[in-house]
């Protein structure tokens, strides 16, 4: 089964939060947390409420790509006239 979002470690969590009846970041209760952001080592799902989502992405990095087996790396095209 594959996770989806971070693991988080439940030491540092309140009952309610490891339970999912509080936010994972700020610990509001109410209105309850909807958006799912990780996980606990249990597979148990942790929330966050909709103001502490965006603290919680995780910006992905650009991925190189490699040149295909056979092909030269395409290169610049270099300008023909100098300044």
């Amino acid at each position: 089964m594959a996770r989806s979002g971070p693991t988080f470690d439940p030491d540092g969590l309140t009952a309610a939060q490891r339970y999912g009846e509080a936010c994972v970041v700020c610990h509001k209760k109410w209105p309850r947390p909807r958006a799912h952001v990780g996980r606990l080592p249990d597979d148990s799902r942790v929330f966050a409420c909709d103001d502490c989502v965006p603290a919680l992405r995780i910006i992905p990095q650009p991925v190189r790509r490699r040149a295909a087996k056979g092909k030269e790396p395409r290169r610049r095209a270099q300008s023909l006239t100098r300044a």
